[in-house]
């Protein structure tokens, strides 16, 4: 089955001195790095998405700005695809799809930034369009969210959406299984 690696937005913003900085996103980009290091040395195609805010009222991501810049962790490498996108899906009102079907590709190790929005909404509309997928979880990261008066900390939120992930829409592994995974069978 070709595989793809997606990394979604691990973009500057995310991190400290950002305009949105999540819980563990250090940690995130280096386990997303490791993907990405394994999938270049095996010259297995890979996408980078990145995420331009172009509505109205946007604070983080915002057209032009080092907020919105691919983290250096993983910034893509001359040649590299990388997607543009607008929206928390990563195939809305994109090429990403045209590009995967171009290139033949069924599965999809996705990997990113925030668990509970960008991660959640492109896994869930990518196993609707048929693919294969393996979620890095420890290469993703949240921040916390409140609801009715209830503080959720980040790691209850991504937690909580790894495990509806997991199991119905793709398979939460970590990112060094993952890699082991993709090593060539010796004989």
């Amino acid at each position: 089955m070709k595989t793809a690696l997606l990394i979604v937005d691990i973009q500057n913003d995310y991190f400290p001195g950002g305009r949105m900085v999540l819980d563990g996103a250090v940690e995130a980009s280096l386990n997303a790095a490791a993907l990405l290091s394994a999938f270049r040395g095996l010259k297995l195609p890979l996408v980078h998405v990145r995420h331009v805010s172009k509505h109205a009222g946007a604070t983080f991501f915002l057209p032009g700005s080092e907020g919105a810049e691919i983290h250096k962790s993983v910034a893509p490498l001359t040649g590299e695809t990388v997607i543009e996108k607008n929206y928390p899906n990563s195939f809305r009102q994109t090429e990403l799809l045209e590009h995967l079907r171009k290139g033949q590709i069924e599965r999809l190790v996705i990997a990113g930034m925030m668990t509970h929005m960008c991660i959640d909404t492109t896994t869930r509309a990518a196993c609707d369009l048929g693919f294969d997928l393996q979620l890095a979880h420890d290469a993703c990261a949240t921040k916390s969210l409140s609801f009715g008066g209830v503080e959720v900390p980040a790691s209850l939120v991504h937690n909580a959406y790894i495990a509806a992930l997991d199991g119905t829409f793709a398979k939460a592994m970590r990112s060094e299984d993952l890699i082991a995974a993709l090593a060539p069978k010796q004989s």
